[in-house]
């Protein structure tokens, strides 16, 4: 990029994209519809990718394939998986797409092996990688299986993050939807790789999932800042039952639970007669994987309902892997009620194992978005009703 080029995106950043386009013709020299596709990458780099934010020289993909990129968060996560006593030294990122795996994957290993079959993407991927002055990675224009299949190398860890798209751009979760359909390519990965870390939809099976690989050892369900982002699977020669992660990344902290089906099986949840001090709502990953009675048995909290996945206590447990509320007051899920407890008529709305949505029981309460109280409408063992809540804020 030419230093005119980079200059006009940093001075028009925070401009309205679809006037500038219209506005092309006063730029001769500006190719717009690239200018508008970095500026608005940038934007998003902001909150996704901070480090790329503040190199002016990257360069953006179109829209989709930042929508399909990892976070700097996640992709960071995955490759600090692994332990420094059995530190990685070859890495190929099968699936190489923007490219934030690969960065994240050169920080940790000797060298790592991008693979796109865009060649669009890997001229990007070259000149990113000037930008960023990272060495240690070499870039490879092919099909991903094909390439791997003529390799004479083993490698410590193959990535692989399939496009989960169909034909007609619809969304799909499961392997045999996706692109490379790596169900059909296990015995060539396992053939190539001590370890094959898949990257699957936060919307997957996780039991189903884990069933189709060949020895998966672990399943890491990543949620950053309450919202579930993706589900890992590290597949090698592992026997036995994987042990399920649930790893939630906020405010630069991490909260992880561990388990296995088995123990989940075996746990003993205590269940509630009456709402107590304190309502704990699991986090995205945890709700994502479902330990909820071993949330129960290890945390020593009670659960309000069988299918209520929610938890009370006299205690304040400020390490809980979740949301910690303060209970102001039980109220019933009406409009009068509602209004008579919340004069100003703001207040955010939760329903759990409640049957009615939480955006529409809003409108039914005459409530706007807003506030610093919170409505949770759910069932405390066999009664629907609701609870006056505080969120409790994070101290780390």
């Amino acid at each position: 990029m030419s230093r005119e080029f980079i200059d006009f995106i940093l001075q028009h950043e925070h401009e309205d994209t679809a006037r500038l386009l219209l506005s092309a013709a006063r730029y001769p020299d500006i190719d717009m519809p690239l200018a508008v596709q970095q500026i608005e990458g940038r934007r998003t780099a902001l909150a996704k990718w901070p480090s790329l934010y503040a190199c002016h020289d990257y360069l953006y993909p179109p829209r989709l394939n930042r929508e399909q990129a990892s976070s700097e968060a996640t992709a960071r996560h995955k490759a600090d998986l692994q332990p420094p006593t059995s530190a990685i030294t070859t890495v190929a990122d099968l699936t190489g797409g923007m490219g934030i795996d690969t960065f994240a994957f050169a920080r940790v290993a000797e060298h790592v092996d991008y693979v796109e079959r865009s060649p669009d993407l890997c001229t990007l991927m070259a000149h990113n990688l000037r930008a960023l002055g990272i060495t240690n990675v070499s870039v490879h224009c092919a099909d991903s299986m094909e390439w791997l299949q003529q390799q004479d190398r083993h490698f410590d860890l193959l990535f692989v993050d399939p496009a989960r798209r169909d034909k007609q751009g619809r969304k799909v979760a499961a392997f045999e939807d996706c692109a490379p359909d790596i169900l059909a390519h296990q015995e060539l990965l396992l053939s190539k790789g001590n370890e094959i870390m898949v990257k699957a939809s936060p919307m997957i099976d996780i039991t189903l999932g884990a069933s189709q690989l060949a020895g998966v050892s672990d399943i890491h369900v990543i949620a950053v800042q309450g919202e579930c982002k993706e589900v890992l699977f590290r597949c090698g020669r592992a026997d036995g039952e994987p042990l399920i992660h649930c790893d939630h990344l906020h405010h630069g902290e991490e909260d992880e639970f561990a388990f296995t089906r088995e123990d989940e099986a075996r746990a003993q949840a205590t269940y509630a007669s009456e709402m107590k001090k304190y309502l704990y709502e699991p986090n995205a990953a945890l709700m994502k994987a479902g330990p909820f009675k071993l949330i129960s048995q290890r945390e020593g909290l009670e659960k309000l309902a069988q299918h209520t996945h929610l938890y009370t206590d006299d205690r304040l447990l400020q390490h809980f892997p979740g949301r910690i509320f303060s209970v102001l007051a039980e109220v019933s899920p009406s409009r009068k009620a509602v209004a008579e407890a919340i004069p100003d008529g703001k207040a955010h709305v939760v329903t759990r194992n409640y049957p009615v949505p939480a955006a529409d029981l809003q409108k039914q309460l005459g409530l706007r978005e807003g506030g610093h109280l919170f409505v949770i409408a759910t069932t405390l063992g066999s009664r629907r009703t609701a609870f006056l809540c505080e969120l409790i804020p994070f101290t780390p």
